[in-house]
């Protein structure tokens, strides 16, 4: 058999500490207390007396979740300057659900969705077991609408006061934009179109383009492409411009296009910015302040190429225009050579008919001093010993030897006598 041994010490603190439990529950006993069901109870009591009827009740949706049965379970939630203010939980029935939700998004164009600020009539209810709870009967889509609207009035106004609206317009854009970063969902049919669009066009115009993927839509889309066009900044590539690119959608799935932040970033952005956002009918705060902004992504790419269409047609005017000139002065140094051949053709044959002129006088002359034609009309002519023609008689002597020339022969004299004539 085994024994315990307890020391006295131990025996003591035990006692005590039973003792000071006795008391603390003889204490607890004393004070007055109510059940759990009993004060929940009693809350629905009173709220649902404070609040007997429906109200309007302007809140923001924080979270949305739709059952297969048809209900709507919503989180409602108000912020302040320092944070989040309110929050309380919100049902829309099957009943109700099924008109609310195709009609609110048939105003908007979009179903409730987070980061909604909508206007709900609402019947405050309490439950025992699960506390408290909306349940919404109607949403005001106008009112989501105005909320918006408003925001952005505020945004264009805030922008104006700082000076930033136009400071895109003054940055230069190159007359042929090549080196070009996209902002885009990779998945997006608009970026997909706008790619294509570009790059097969008829001309064989050849871009370069970099991808730079952002969140397009949503509470996030803002703070994604400035995030996008940091990286564009420090990607140390020089690009001609930055392209934000977004298809269609409904006027809140775009409403991210009024944030001020955004905004803000694209206006003062170093590069020119091109904006493609949503359709012919959207023009968003981001559309004002960009360097260059269309309805959507596929004219962007017409814009783009249309510059490059331009400029081929300048050019093209240039190369006619300088074709033209050189015709011309071709056509014009052509008749001036030719009035130059003309020319020395003339002078030639005038220059060639006085020799042949001369020619035909010497010929004459020639002709007409031809010594067998002086013999023939019964002239004689006289020569030397050595074939001289004798002019004159001064300078013969007696005794030389001369001959006569007849037409009909020669006789060989020899000078007797020399007479010759005193000249006046």
């Amino acid at each position: 058999m085994n024994f315990y041994f307890i020391s006295y010490e131990r025996v003591v603190l035990v006692w005590e500490f039973l003792l000071n439990l006795l008391r603390m529950n003889e204490k607890c006993m004393e004070k007055e207390f109510i059940g759990l069901f009993e004060l929940q109870t009693r809350l629905k009591e009173g709220i649902e007396c404070l609040f007997p009827n429906r109200i309007w009740v302007r809140a923001e949706v924080s979270a949305v979740k739709a059952r297969n049965g048809g209900h709507c379970y919503l989180e409602l939630s108000q912020s302040g300057e320092d944070g989040l203010m309110a929050k309380a939980d919100a049902i829309i029935w099957s009943s109700k659900y099924r008109f609310i939700a195709p009609y609110f998004e048939s105003v908007t164009g979009s179903p409730v969705s987070v980061g909604m600020v909508i206007l709900a009539e609402v019947q405050v209810t309490f439950s025992p077991l699960y506390g408290l709870s909306l349940i919404i009967n109607d949403i005001d889509p106008e009112f989501t609408l105005g909320v918006m609207e408003l925001e952005r009035q505020r945004t264009i106004e805030r922008l104006r006061d700082e000076g930033l609206m136009d400071l895109q317009a003054g940055l230069s854009l190159p007359a042929l934009p090549g080196r070009l970063a996209v902002i885009s969902a990779e998945d997006a049919a608009g970026y997909r179109d706008f790619m294509r669009h570009l790059h097969e066009n008829p001309y064989g115009f050849v871009f370069d383009t970099d991808l730079y993927p952002a969140l397009m839509q949503g509470a996030g889309c803002p703070a994604s492409i400035i995030a996008a066009m940091d990286e564009v900044m420090d990607s140390g590539k020089l690009y001609d411009a930055v392209l934000v690119l977004r298809g269609g959608g409904s006027r809140l799935d775009l409403s991210c296009y009024d944030d001020y932040d955004l905004a803000a970033v694209i206006a003062q952005y170093p590069m020119p910015v091109m904006t493609a956002v949503g359709h012919d009918q959207d023009y968003h705060v981001c559309d004002m302040v960009a360097h260059v902004s269309v309805k959507t992504p596929t004219a962007l790419a017409d814009f783009i190429i249309g510059m490059y269409e331009d400029e081929d047609a300048r050019l093209s005017s240039y190369v006619s225009r300088l074709k033209l000139a050189a015709g011309v002065r071709i056509a014009s140094a052509e008749s001036a050579l030719d009035m130059m051949k003309a020319r020395i053709k003339g002078a030639m044959a005038m220059k060639l008919a006085h020799m042949v002129s001369r020619v035909d006088l010497l010929e004459a002359r020639i002709a007409a001093a031809d010594p067998a034609k002086m013999l023939a009309r019964g002239y004689v002519l006289a020569v030397d010993a050595g074939g001289v023609v004798l002019k004159c008689a001064a300078g013969r002597a007696e005794g030389d030897r001369i001959s006569l020339m007849f037409r009909d022969g020669t006789v060989d004299c020899e000078v007797k006598n020399v007479e010759c004539k005193d000249e006046a």
